[in-house]
């Protein structure tokens, strides 16, 4: 693989805006926090801002898109992943994503933006996938001050409110700051320039970043989100953001072109081509989102099974809350752990998501599924059986190499439902 030419990113080197294009991939899409100033909107054609995308996409769907767009337009020499969430919000489909553009394109930079909260566990991923560039969005240091900008954290599986979560994510960006310096990575920091909450603190967040070894600050002023919590607060100046950046060049340089991209950006950060994009974006959201086979040799010595007690298999897949993962020791089979499923509403996201889950399972143990799911996670090398009886004979028969033809159920399916991923499954 050819080094990568760090410089090329057009958001850290001015230099490079007019000629290097960067490329969003809008899979991120839930989020861990909610910030008054955001309202997400998935399909707002005339806002250039995070959070607004036309169309969310699974991780090989991305690829599909990236791939379309390159036959388009050759300049994209970056992808990252803004939004419209946070990354770190469901990491899996991140890194997944990441995997496969660095797979696909070696050369190609490639970047995230993220609050910060949950990214200090997937530091040593991004540094193996040679992530190079990573924004942390940090718009206070002080607990009091964050108690008026986000209206709740969802840490680890707890929502948890400003009084209780503020401290939480202050201490995690300033810890996943200092994790990206110590991975090698570029690293910039914005601040939303808040009139009125925060535009006093500048100083002191650009004096804390320099002090960790971070490469660039970006004042972005604040605009008026319709339905955020803030809407009603007036947009900072121009020269309110001038002096902001004059305070914070005392200590880091300064972003000065930034053009808030959105979550599915394309082009020139001055010409971007969001908008001559969205139906080839439509057309690969709407496409088949099958999974690459398994690799060779990958093990799946493992058995998923939909259990209401533990002891039958007498659970739909949209119902299982939870799948029990057993295996079979020889002379009977064991139980290894219970893996929470994937939330319905996802759509086909949902069954991708389990696919994931389940990499390590040869076999998918229900008592019915839809076509969609049963589609998507064959697709990824994982047998569905459709079953009702008990959970150990029904193991012992799979990993034994005997049928389970007359455990099948009456009606194998749901008449009703097609899998969508938002119901029964």
């Amino acid at each position: 693989m050819r080094p990568l030419d760090l410089a090329n990113h057009p958001c850290f080197n001015q230099d490079r805006a007019a000629c290097s294009g960067r490329m969003h991939l809008p899979v991120a899409t839930r989020c861990n926090i909610q910030c008054g100033y955001c309202n997400r909107r998935y399909d707002c054609v005339n806002e250039s801002r995070p959070g607004v995308t036309s169309g969310v996409l699974s991780p090989p769907q991305a690829l599909a898109y990236l791939k379309e767009v390159m036959a388009r337009n050759p300049s994209i020499g970056v992808v990252g992943i803004a939004g419209p969430g946070d990354p770190f919000a469901n990491p899996e489909e991140t890194l997944e994503t990441l995997r496969l553009v660095r797979e696909a394109y070696p050369g190609m930079l490639l970047c995230v933006s993220t609050n910060g909260l949950n990214l200090m566990p997937y530091l040593p991923e991004l540094a193996r996938l040679e992530v190079t560039h990573v924004t942390v969005t940090v718009n206070t240091l002080r607990v009091g001050t964050a108690e008026s900008v986000y209206s709740w954290m969802r840490i680890g599986k707890r929502l948890r409110r400003p009084h209780e979560g503020a401290p939480l994510l202050l201490a995690a960006q300033q810890e996943a700051m200092r994790g990206v310096k110590a991975h090698g990575m570029l690293l910039k920091v914005n601040f939303v320039l808040l009139p009125g909450i925060n535009d006093g603190e500048v100083d002191e967040v650009a004096r804390f970043a320099a002090g960790i070894g971070a490469d660039l600050f970006n004042v972005l002023p604040y605009q008026p989100a319709p339905g955020s919590v803030l809407e009603h607060l007036p947009s900072p100046t121009g020269e309110e953001v001038k002096a902001a950046q004059t305070v914070a060049g005392a200590h880091l340089r300064q972003m000065t072109h930034c053009a808030r991209c959105r979550a599915d950006a394309v082009g020139l950060l001055a010409r971007d081509q969001s908008s001559e994009f969205r139906e080839i974006l439509a057309a690969c959201a709407k496409a088949d989102p099958v999974l690459p086979p398994p690799a060779p040799g990958v093990g799946r010595p493992f058995v998923a099974v939909a259990s209401r007690e533990g002891l039958l298999v007498n659970l739909h897949l949209g119902e299982a809350p939870a799948l029990r993962i057993m295996t079979f020791d020889g002379t009977r089979p064991r139980l290894v752990e219970e893996r929470v499923a994937p939330p319905r509403g996802e759509g086909n996201e949902r069954w991708l998501a389990l696919a994931r889950l389940l990499a390590d399972c040869r076999f998918l143990v229900v008592a019915g599924a839809g076509d969609n799911p049963k589609r998507i996670l064959a697709a990824s090398g994982l047998e569905i059986v459709l079953a009702e009886g008990l959970v150990d004979d029904i193991v012992d028969r799979l990993c034994t190499g005997r049928t389970v033809n007359h455990l099948t159920p009456r009606q194998a399916g749901c008449a009703t439902c097609p899998g969508s991923g938002t119901g029964c499954g």
